[in-house]
């Protein structure tokens, strides 16, 4: 943050100095591998003046996204409400955080809320899809993806910052003031909207090969996925059919995708 690290203090082991030790023998770092901080909404200078109506405020559109360098693409937009629920909330597949004391793995956490419900999940995902039904606007729906991975290297294909190009991307989005292309799982950005983006927002070159690892469609993962989210809603009690058909829908775009190959780049499409 641009200051001098403290050699003393107080942090999640209790009093700590530079070089302290923990009971396994190991240096006990400055701040836990899962710290996190906060800071009103109210002090960003881009804060939305109409936070506090009480009347509320008109969404445009609603995202999700987990740590999953398997499958999802960096962003992308939901067919319609229904799919985007799905697809990208109910089917929320994230891999753990240090939060959990278990060595790394991936759950199906729908939402990124399920340890938070006071109702059934079935219920709850129930009361999603009718919300938008009700919707006289319905905000668009993305799925968000910052941890995505190369296959072969294990390197991540996103920088932290990245997710600033993607979320400008949903506004221009909501907006329809860009394009995008239909690939099997939902709708994707055009190359040139990015590199103008990534040009104007973090001055960066964005190369047609950075778009090419970050967009292309891995069609056996995603399918490999669908069947996880499936399996994982049958268990579920009351699971709305309409979560099944949407699946079945996507199941088989991606499977009529595989005359084109298991790794489709964004050009075919």
């Amino acid at each position: 943050m641009g200051c001098e690290l403290p050699k003393t203090g107080v942090n999640f082991s209790g009093d700590w100095y530079l070089g302290k030790k923990g009971p396994d023998g190991k240096e006990v770092p400055p701040a836990h591998p899962n710290a996190r901080y906060t800071v009103a909404l109210t002090r960003l200078p881009n804060c939305d003046p109409e936070l506090d109506n009480p009347e509320g405020v008109e969404l445009g559109g609603i995202m999700f996204g987990g740590r999953d360098y398997r499958a999802g693409v960096p962003v992308q937009q939901g067919f319609d409400w229904k799919h985007g629920i799905v697809t990208f909330g109910a089917g929320l597949e994230t891999e753990t955080t240090p939060t959990i004391t278990e060595p790394p793995k991936f759950e199906i956490n729908p939402m990124s809320i399920r340890d938070f419900l006071s109702i059934p999940l079935g219920q709850y995902l129930k009361n999603y899809l009718e919300f938008g039904e009700r919707l006289k606007k319905v905000p668009l729906v993305f799925g968000v993806n910052y941890f995505l991975k190369d296959l072969q290297t294990g390197k991540f294909l996103n920088h932290r910052r990245d997710k600033h190009v993607w979320i400008k991307w949903m506004e221009l989005r909501v907006h329809g003031e860009v394009d995008a292309i239909k690939i099997p799982t939902g709708l994707i950005p055009e190359y040139e909207d990015l590199r103008r983006l990534f040009a104007e927002v973090l001055g960066k070159e964005y190369t047609e090969e950075d778009y090419r690892k970050q967009f292309t469609v891995r069609v056996r993962e995603n399918l490999e996925k669908v069947q996880r989210v499936r399996n994982f809603w049958k268990k579920v009690f009351d699971t709305p059919p309409e979560l099944f058909e949407v699946l079945n829908q996507q199941e088989r775009r991606l499977l009529d995708a595989l005359s084109l190959g298991e790794y489709i780049p964004p050009d075919k499409f």
